[in-house]
Order: C-alpha cells, then structure tokens, then sequence
C-alpha cells in the first residue's frame, strides 16, 4: 500500500493533467509547470488564453508545435531544475518559450540556453502570448475552438487553486520571490467570488485558496468594499463558505486577524485547516531571517485556536541550518515543535539563493549539521504525526475521493489534508461506483506515520 514520502517537498505543485484531444491542423504548445502551486495558476491562466486563441494543448514534446517552461526560483536547488527541465525541453522539442519566477533573470537562462525562443518574467501573461505568436501564428476555428467555461485547468477536475493576490510585502532575507514578483497585489474580491462560483458551477468541489500571504489579503487597497464584497481575508473567508465546496486556507501569516476565521471554521464554512508557514521558533533565529520575533504569542495563538476549534489542522513548514543556527536555537525549534503539536510539518534545510540577503550573514551551517538537524526534526515531526493519526482511528471522518486504481483501490483526503503535501486515506474495500470528487463517509481503521485507511459507513 502507498504511503508519502517523509521529505515531501512543500514548495511544489501538483503535476498538471492533460486530457484534451486537439483537432486535425490544430496548433498545440506544450507546457511544463514547475514550482508552487501559484505558477500552477499561472500555467492555468496562459493556457486559458491560448486555448481561447485557437491553440491546442500537448500533453508531450513531439506533438508540441513550441514548449512553454513555467520555471521556479525560489531555491538555488530548484532554479537548477528549471535549467535541466529547459534542457530537456530544447532537446526534446528546440523551440522553447520560458516564464516563471527564474525568467527575472534572463541571462542567468540565456547563458545555460542561448538559444531560447524568449524570456519572460512572473505573471507576464501578454509577453508570453506574444512569444508563441511570433514561434507559432495561432489557426482558431470558431466552429470548434470552444472554451470551457471555468477555463484550461492543470488539476483534477474536482479541486481546483484559487489566487487571491500576487506578490509580498515581507522582506525575509532568505527569500526572493518579493523581488521577483512584486508587492502586495491583491484581485477585488467580487472578482474572487466569481471565479470560484465558476469554478463550482463546473464541478469543482475543493477550492484552495493561495497566494505569498493570504492573511494579508486586501491590506493594500484598503479592504475596499464592492458589489457587496470586502476584501478582507475573513469576510473572503465568509463568502466562499457560501458556495457549497470545501475551502481551504493555504499560506496563511499568523497576523491577530486571523483569530477571526477560526469561527467560520468551527460553523463549517470554511475547512478546519490552516497553513502558515512559522520557518522556526527561536526569537533570534527569527531576527536574522527580518520575521515577526514573537514565537511566545504564536504558540498563545495556536493554543487559542485549538480552543475554538478543537478539530483543526495546522500544517508549517521550517528551515534548519540557517545561519548563525546554534544547537541551543535548534533545540528550541524541537521543544517548541512538542509543546505546539502541528498536524503536518515540512523542512527545507536552508540553501543560499543568489540575490538572497541572508547570503551575507556570517556563521553559516556546514552541510552535515544541516543534514543531521533536518533528520532530527523530521524524526520529531514524524512521531507527532504517527500520534496524531493513531487517534483518529475508530472516527469518523469525511473523505473526499481523489482516485481510484486499476485494483480499486481509492485514494481520498480527509478535512486535514490538502492534495499532494499532506496524506492520504485509502479505502480498499467497497469502492464500486466512486468517482474522483465524491465526497463520502470513512470510519478510520488503521494509521501509519503519514497516511490513514479506513472502510466506508453504509456502504453495501
């Protein structure tokens, strides 16, 4: 039986799904999304576009008339993935458009990949519809070309991610992704609410909302209010508990405000669930890394929440190894992560990024002692999650229905785990007549470190 892997890595996507037939003579582009699952929306968005141009999707290099590359800069690690996914697209196929974060560095492409068709920066929608035009001349059909009205999505047709807004405000010293994608953006929320009753009305069951900080979602235009929607991350909150999908809070600072969703959470409306990325929890730790210093509040937070409602889910992610790190501040990350009990966790070991200002701090971590404090708290966090899950055998849970193998075996999530970074619930007995988005019933009957399984209640 399956079971997620201890490392899972929280900063990428879901794979995109390619199921849609092109018609005889029909231009097609390939694309490769790489990174979070905000590119992934980006991804959504320029192929959105194209297919209302005319064009046609590949799902492979040689039936790809041109490649788009969604590359990722958010770690020097994943800034070499998106050379070698550039490479083997120009070897694979040689006429190669790239967008992405790594795109804001268009020399850092063209000195690997010279001989790229263009570069184009993060959300440059226009630029890389320009590119293909000029690489591909689109052929529409108005007969046929017709576009699905929720537009190309690269998800399971059951959930979908739903971007809020672009951009940060924060200037953490080991992050870019400010300096790649701009300050704090954020979509009016009618426009929001739009989408996702599109995204519903097409069959949407799950929606996730994202962004580079969803609790700061509104701050810039003032929380403007109109055509009866406020943009402000509770009343957003509040509206698309309104429309009958599970909604689901990613990428969510522990601002005082936030106090304010917990309730909806408690009422139903909105996912029990919670994803905030704390990075570490030692005062001076914080400091070098320019965060909020005030782990004390934070577990006050967590404590308060837990008290309104006792069934939510938090989930982090944190970095070990940062520099000037002592074992004494790694030893409180540990004794903080036993007194705060998080659901799911992730770790990254920390890695220079070029233009990063942590860069320059002094006292960086050799290798080896990152590599042994990652395994320290890992080992940590997986004995947290073994507990947490062994608990919940005997409940009752409900599950939604991912997929379903050749041996019907069906994948599901419960309430406490968004697709592809946290676990999974496995039925493998009365599993005739499900479908990817069923939402059903599960009384859970066994647990692993990560993963649940369990039998449907009231099935034949």
């Amino acid at each position: 039986m399956p079971q997620n892997p201890p490392a899972l890595r929280p900063d990428i996507a879901p794979a995109p799904k390619f199921g849609e037939a092109p018609r005889e003579g029909q231009p097609r582009i390939g694309m490769v999304s790489l990174g979070c699952p905000k590119a992934l929306v980006d991804s959504e968005r320029i192929l959105t576009r194209l297919r209302a141009e005319g064009y046609g999707v590949s799902p492979d290099y040689s039936g790809a008339d041109a490649v788009i590359v969604n590359t990722c800069g958010f770690l020097d690690s994943a800034k070499a993935e998106s050379l070698d996914a550039i490479g083997e697209a120009m070897a694979a196929n040689g006429r190669v458009i790239v967008t992405g974060c790594l795109g804001a560095e268009p020399e850092y492409i063209t000195g690997a990949h010279p001989k790229v068709l263009a570069v184009t920066g993060p959300h440059q929608y226009e630029q890389v519809l320009d590119a293909v035009h000029a690489a591909v001349p689109p052929a529409p059909d108005p007969f046929v070309d017709l576009l699905p009205a929720s537009g190309v999505s690269l998800t399971p047709r059951h959930y979908s991610y739903l971007k809020i807004s672009e951009g940060c405000n924060h200037k953490c010293k080991f992050c870019i992704i400010p300096d790649m994608r701009g300050r704090l953006v954020s979509r009016p929320a009618h426009a929001v609410v739009r989408e996702a009753e599109r995204l519903v009305e097409a069959g949407v069951r799950e929606l996730l909302v994202i962004s580079q900080d969803t609790s700061a979602y509104g701050v810039d235009i003032r929380h403007a209010e109109e055509r009866g929607h406020r943009a402000h991350i509770t009343d957003l909150a509040r509206d698309l508990g309104g429309l009958g999908a599970w909604v689901r809070l990613h990428y969510v600072y522990p601002y005082p405000h936030v106090r304010e969703v917990i309730p909806l959470m408690a009422e139903g409306l909105v996912l029990p669930y919670l994803d905030i990325p704390f990075q570490h929890s030692h005062p001076d730790t914080l400091k070098r890394m320019a965060r909020p210093a005030a782990a004390e509040k934070t577990l006050e937070r967590i404590a308060e929440w837990r008290g309104i409602c006792p069934e939510i889910t938090l989930r982090s992610t944190f970095i070990v190894g940062y520099p000037g790190e002592t074992e004494e501040e790694f030893e409180h990350l540990l004794d903080w992560l036993d007194e705060a009990q998080l659901d799911r966790v992730g770790c990254f070991q920390y890695e220079n990024v070029a233009g990063a200002r942590s860069n320059a701090l002094p006292d960086h971590v050799p290798a080896e002692v990152k590599q042994e404090r990652w395994a320290r708290f890992m080992e940590k966090a997986q004995g947290i999650s073994e507990a947490k899950l062994a608990a919940k055998v005997g409940t009752v849970r409900e599950v939604i229905v991912d997929e379903i193998d050749d041996d019907g075996v069906a994948t599901c999530r419960t309430k406490a785990d968004a697709p592809e970074i946290d676990g999974n619930l496995f039925i493998d007995e009365n599993t005739d007549g499900l479908s990817p988005g069923d939402i059903v019933t599960v009384e859970v009957d066994e647990a692993s470190e990560y993963d649940l399984w369990g039998q449907r209640v009231g099935a034949p």
